[in-house]
């Protein structure tokens, strides 16, 4: 049975290189926290909110992430991230651990976020559902035979039970996913001086159908298989996670499906040697205020980690705060709204499948340049219980971002203009909605 091998990866160095090139194990913290940033102007106003978190007796660690797609669309560069989280760390003099996520990379996009990134999320949906070969199949079971029947893990809601036929069904399904991942995991170890030199995310979530307990099991055998040294695992959960509103599905399933994948992640740890701080990772996770409670339950319970990464609605913060501001700062977001409601079915589209707007909700583009910057605020923030809050309104500003990068100057003039409203807003929607539910209570 393969067990990860902390010395493997610096054997396969040249002669000599490894007191060189290897720095100190890279562990990832036990609570983490993505954080994007659109813009690179909020680093300051979102450590803030872990700040006062910290202040209460809970450190969690923020994780500055920003997509290959991300930086396409606002025309920045990778570096942009590193520059204004250290920059945000330093203002703040924050003591603790933070990281700078390449997000939702692959093979052909990963090179341009090594110089600056410690943290990798590497996505291989694309390989989930393609068969591997047969005789591959085979050889995984062979070397695993311990996944037909019923596996010994402890924790579970209910025994898994399976047959060998679906553990060869599994095995097809992700088996060329995990080795996408390990060729993946291989070119940035090469390129960062070894494994122990990053944190490796493996994200599973963007496909069609959840994973269940026995194929979360068989994938992180595979990927343990790979020499991935996996510190947070992404699966996909039941129900909708929409972009920058409540979770839509079953509370309790999801409870039963987030412990049972806890328990699976801890026999994985101890059967395939995979790294002790592995953890369940969140995506979406902003603004699932109804799963909170369930996951900090399970986390007090367990004594488990997670890494919540959110949808990038720091930059809803800041329209929220423009709004407010009034002046150039309303005009400019009650103009943002005109251009997304004119380009609905370009912006919608590439969110398709994490999105849903009802058209009948969306209020006309007339009717939105005579509201005030309250009401566009009220409109906008995610407070499900005010009367004025709008979550298609929400929804459909979230994928118009690219509607304020190509404003350039105006936009990011305005942001400096209106910094301290517009900080205040990102600052206490992080904390108060966000940090606070999930960890404090």
């Amino acid at each position: 049975m393969y067990r990860y091998d902390p010395g493997a990866e610096t054997r396969a160095l040249p002669r000599g290189a490894r007191r060189a090139t290897l720095r100190p194990r890279m562990t990832i913290e036990k609570f983490t926290f993505g954080v994007g940033d659109r813009f690179a102007h909020q680093g300051r106003a979102q450590l803030q909110a872990f700040r006062q978190l910290e202040a209460e007796g809970v450190v969690v660690v923020p994780v500055w992430n920003k997509s290959n797609r991300e930086h396409s669309f606002i025309g920045s560069e990778p570096s942009s991230v590193q520059a204004a989280a250290k920059a945000a760390v330093e203002a703040l003099r924050w003591p603790h651990g933070w990281h700078v996520d390449a997000d939702h990379i692959r093979l052909e996009t990963v090179d341009r976020f090594i110089p600056t990134a410690d943290f990798f999320t590497i996505d291989v949906a694309d390989s989930i559902g393609r068969p591997a070969p047969a005789a591959d199949v085979a050889a995984f079971l062979a070397r695993h035979p311990e996944l037909v029947g019923e596996p010994p893990v402890a924790g579970l809601s209910a025994p898994i039970r399976t047959t060998r036929a679906q553990v060869e069904a599994c095995v097809a399904k992700y088996l060329l996913a995990a080795r996408d991942a390990g060729r993946i995991h291989a070119h940035i170890a090469a390129a960062k001086g070894g494994a122990a030199n990053f944190i490796a995310e493996v994200s599973m979530d963007e496909t069609d159908a959840p994973q269940t307990p026995p194929e979360l099991l068989v994938i992180l055998c595979a990927l343990a298989d790979e020499g991935v040294r996996v510190q947070t695992i992404a699966p996909k959960f039941t129900g909708r996670f929409n972009k920058g509103v409540d979770y839509v599905g079953d509370l309790a399933q999801f409870e039963r499906e987030f412990n049972d994948d806890l328990a699976v992640i801890a026999h994985a740890v101890a059967a395939y040697g995979l790294p002790a701080s592995l953890k369940l990772s969140v995506h979406s996770g902003s603004d699932k205020f109804s799963l909170y409670p369930i996951i900090r339950r399970a986390l007090a319970r367990t004594g488990a980690g997670v890494h919540l990464k959110t949808a990038g609605t720091t930059w809803l913060e800041e329209l929220v705060g423009l709004a407010e501001a009034g002046g150039a700062g309303l005009a400019l977001a009650v103009e943002i709204y005109a251009h997304a409601l004119e380009h609905i079915e370009e912006l919608c589209a590439p969110y398709a499948s994490v999105i849903d707007v009802d058209r009948s909700k969306l209020p006309l583009a007339d009717d939105v340049r005579r509201w005030s910057g309250a009401r566009y605020a009220n409109a906008l923030r995610h407070i499900p219980g005010h009367p004025e809050f709008n979550p298609s309104f929400r929804q459909l500003l979230h994928v118009s971002f690219k509607l304020a990068a190509k404003e350039g100057r105006r936009y990011l003039d305005l942001l400096v203009a209106n910094e301290a409203i517009v900080a205040r807003n990102v600052t206490e929607n992080l904390h108060a909605r966000h940090l606070r539910p999930l960890f404090v209570g």
